[in-house]
């Protein structure tokens, strides 16, 4: 009876660690393939939209980006 709560315990540590790992490595992949949004993104959608952004537009999404975070 013991072993086998002792057994649980270590394949659920184990588990969580090897959950842990690769779950951190996937979502490190992800971000290197998708990088967060850039002041480049946000001028490169507004001239999608036929705007020309000033600079305090363009800071100012940075900046309420960056809340978020």
């Amino acid at each position: 009876m013991l072993e086998s709560i002792l057994w649980f315990v270590v394949g659920g540590a184990v588990g969580g660690a090897l959950g842990f790992y690769f779950t951190r490595k996937s979502f490190l992949k992800q971000l290197k393939e998708n990088p967060p949004i850039n002041e480049k993104m946000i001028r490169a959608m507004y001239m999608q939209m036929g705007r020309k952004p000033s600079e305090a537009q363009i800071k100012q999404i940075m900046k309420s980006m960056e809340q978020y975070k």
